[in-house]
């Protein structure tokens, strides 16, 4: 075994190997046979593959088990052992200088609250396989074509649990965004914050597509990237998926990543030891030139699809201050009963008014915040975009609350009250959550700078010691109340000023306690506030709705030149006109507030609340408003916007997910009364995963949207081979087929069901979709229809159910 961090460090480029089922179909691997478990009864197939990627210039080869979990494999399946026997293989195969990656694709399965897994469930997992690889003498754990921010951060927890070894990190994108809405920018922010150690994008692209990721990971990491690209987008020809890029082209324009500072190249999907050898010759006597990085944030607070960057030259983040109960008596009685319906009406409305973090406290007398705290990130997730800053005095509710969130949230805080960095400290950094560094010690408040800064230097070092890296830490410069300590507002500015100047650190304070016992407090607030921002804060915690404290700072962010041509302030404030008082102004007002002429029903539907849904059909209905009109003028046009919103990218799939089981909701109560269209014959659609593909995470997306449009969905599953889909077709009269494949291996069985459909002269048109299909294959195939995403589906099976 070698020293693959060692490796990261030198001027060397590293070369990884191309794909691994192609060249097994070659030695005998069927469509859709498991490879891991081919491997094991072909040790021979195995062993060849990788020696023609190490004679190709290999210096990392990568173990045959990408579907090595217990989601992937058959039932009683020895996952350790056989996890452990390829990366034994592998080992062997390599030779002395050629490193071993243990291979870790996505189980399929969705962390809640997209899906009914927990993360817990998918570190298990994980840690059962990462655990055969690294008995098996891998050299590091490579997480692959993962789409979800979730998954990926499932993968790093789970080898952190089991083993030393470094960690590299590959997301799959579609255009500028994964599966779940991750832009390059929120995965490699995530990513620096877990601490892994190579940071890459592979599979879905060609180099020519994946060249705006490749970009975006120069000039924003600081740790190494690493570039996996296609062999361009698969077509069929003659029945046979092939990858149009031949070597030389793929080598030609796969090398210009080093150009960009990429650190790792090689070849997924269609490339073979011919690309690599190519690959290998278009870098020989080149070496590794680590690229700037101006777009480095100082520290990232990310969510699945939002990344917020504090400090340095970033505008100064608003994080809301409004879900808490203290002084809220209705909110805390519904935290004790576990409701969070004024939770998430405080969340939306500090999203309107501009927050850039959330902060959720949810400490009450009677409350279980173990519980709690992660219950209500959960709905928030499903819901809300922004980050989240869990905040919690209970160290275990902050723990939860990490387990519940995808992404990395800030928490606070740690404070130097005896056992909390310790018991803390390392949570946050295997989770790569930042926090709030809070500098209180004792019973004695720290009232001057120095004071404050000495306690803060303690804990820096407490920190260092737990290897909890300066990225993860944000200062809080600890507001204390003017009318009682005098000197308290200088105080904050001097320990601003320091924590940026001497250690590079941001910082942040709640605006509220300088004025307390003060008259005209949001005066002072933010007349504090401006001083503040002027001296150098990165962060503020504060309520968003308070006009005045809002118009110092997006016109603090002009004047401080964070702001480029004023463009944010003139967005909120084109218009404006001040009220008679001073602060705040009708346009703003407006803007704020959001309202784009929806109404309650169709706005719940869009925002995903199926408890308000059903309580305003009900509100409907006793009205006397009819069933089909409440559907029809309420609940569809709400899905459609949802729709146009996700097609727009302003929503991702959580959003869409959350919008889609509201609109079910409300739409299974009024079901029953639909007695108008009681004896219309609903468009009929069977839809499938092709034989050999057990990928089945967006046909069930797609499911869902197909029944929230009134179609009447004969769901097969997965793995589903042409003649039971035609054989249900024919059964139940569908319209419409639709299939769905995820792999290149497996999408060619698409054409079989075309085929044997037209063979038995059904009517039923066939629409197909995936990660893998394009429009050019759905022609060559002789399909109806290409669907790009659930939203379009929808919109493709109409035309086509209109048309049979």
């Amino acid at each position: 075994m070698g020293d693959f961090r060692k490796a990261l460090g030198d001027d060397g480029l590293l070369i990884f190997d191309g794909a691994m089922g192609t060249l097994l179909q070659g030695r005998g691997l069927a469509a859709g046979e498991s490879p891991e478990l081919f491997g094991l009864a072909h040790p021979d197939a195995i062993m060849a593959t990788h020696r023609e990627y190490v004679q190709a210039g290999s210096r990392v080869i990568t173990a045959n088990t990408f579907g090595g979990t217990h989601f992937k494999l058959p039932p009683g399946t020895d996952v350790v052992a056989l996890n452990r026997e390829m990366a034994r293989l592998a080992r062997q195969a390599a030779g002395p200088g050629v490193f071993v990656a243990g291979s870790v694709g996505p189980t399929g399965h969705f962390v809640a609250p997209l899906g009914k897994a927990s993360l817990s469930d998918l570190v298990a997992a994980f840690a059962e396989q990462i655990r055969g690889l690294a008995e098996g003498g891998c050299d590091l754990i490579i997480g692959e074509t993962h789409f979800d921010l979730a998954e990926a951060k499932a993968v790093i927890l789970a080898c952190r649990q089991v083993c030393s070894l470094p960690v590299a990190m590959c997301m799959t994108f579609e255009g500028a965004a994964s599966l779940t809405g991750s832009s390059p920018e929120v995965f490699a922010d995530a990513m620096e914050n877990l601490g892994v150690d190579l940071i890459g994008v592979n599979c879905g692209q060609g180099p020519d597509d994946m060249r705006l990721v490749g970009e975006v990971f120069a000039r924003r990491l600081a740790t190494p990237f690493f570039v996996k690209p296609n062999a361009g987008m698969p077509r069929l020809e003659n029945g046979v998926t092939v990858f149009p890029m031949g070597p030389a082209e793929f080598a030609e324009k796969t090398a210009r990543f080093a150009d960009l500072g990429a650190k790792a190249l090689s070849g997924c999907c269609g490339t073979t030891p011919a690309h690599i050898a190519a690959l290998a010759g278009a870098l020989a006597g080149r070496s590794y030139k680590r690229a700037d990085t101006p777009d480095r944030p100082v520290l990232a607070v990310t969510a699945r699809s939002t990344t917020v960057c504090v400090g340095g030259k970033s505008p100064c983040a608003l994080i809301g201050e409004r879900i808490n109960p203290t002084g809220k008596p209705e909110l805390a009685a519904e935290l004790v009963a576990g409701e969070f319906s004024k939770a998430l009406a405080f969340a939306e409305e500090q999203t309107a008014a501009g927050a850039h973090i959330l902060d959720v406290n949810v400490g009450a007398p009677m409350v279980d915040e173990v519980a709690v705290l992660p219950g209500l990130a959960l709905e928030l997730v499903k819901r809300q975009q922004l980050p989240l800053c869990l905040d919690s005095n209970n160290a275990d509710a902050l723990t939860a609350g990490l387990w519940a969130y995808p992404g990395t949230p800030l928490i606070n805080s740690i404070s130097g009250e005896p056992g909390r960095m310790e018991r803390l400290g390392p949570v946050c950094r295997d989770h790569g959550a930042p926090f709030i560094l809070l500098p209180l010690k004792g019973r004695k408040l720290p009232v001057t700078a120095a004071e404050r800064l000495a306690i803060i230097e303690e804990l820096l070092i407490q920190a260092d010691s737990l290897r909890i890296p300066r990225r993860l830490i944000l200062v809080d410069a600890l507001a204390l109340t003017v009318s009682s300590k005098p000197e308290a507002a200088v105080a904050c500015l001097d320990t601003i000023r320091y924590c940026r100047d001497t250690w590079g650190l941001p910082t942040v304070l709640g605006l509220s306690n300088i004025s307390f016992g003060l008259p005209a407090r949001e005066l002072v607030n933010s007349a504090f506030f401006a001083m503040c921002l002027g001296a150098g804060l990165a962060a503020a915690i504060a309520n968003p709705n308070v006009a005045r404290l809002m118009e110092t700072l997006t016109a603090g962010e002009v004047l401080l030149g964070r702001d480029p041509q004023a463009g944010r302030f003139i967005s909120r404030y084109a218009g404006w006109k001040p009220n008679q008082g001073g602060g705040g102004g009708v346009v703003a007002a407006a803007a704020v507030a959001g309202d784009d002429g929806e109404s309650r029903l169709r706005r719940a539907v869009v925002r995903g609340r199926t408890e308000e849904v059903l309580e305003l059909v009900e509100k409907a209905l006793a009205d006397g408003q009819d069933a089909a009109t409440i559907l029809s003028d309420e609940l569809i046009p709400g899905i459609m916007s949802v729709g146009e919103r996700y097609e727009r990218k302003e929503f991702f799939l959580p959003q869409l997910l959350a919008a889609a089981e509201a609109m079910r909701a409300g739409f299974a109560r009024l079901e029953p009364l639909l007695t108008a269209t009681a004896g219309a014959a609903k468009a009929r659609i069977v839809m499938a995963t092709v034989e050999g593909d057990i990928h089945d995470i967006g046909k069930n997306i797609v499911c869902l949207m197909l029944k929230n449009h009134g179609f009447e969905v004969i769901d097969l599953g997965k793995d589903v081979p042409a003649e039971r889909i035609v054989a249900a077709a024919s059964e139940h009269g569908a319209s419409v087929i639709g299939l769905s494949a995820l792999m290149t291996t497996t999408m060619v069985r698409m054409e079989d069901t075309v085929r044997l459909v037209r063979e038995q002269g059904l009517t039923a048109r066939i629409m197909v979709g995936g990660a893998v299909v394009t429009e050019a294959f759905a022609k060559s195939i002789g399909a109806d229809a290409y669907a790009t995403d659930a939203v379009d589906a929808v919109r493709q099976a109409k035309a086509l159910a209109a048309g049979a």
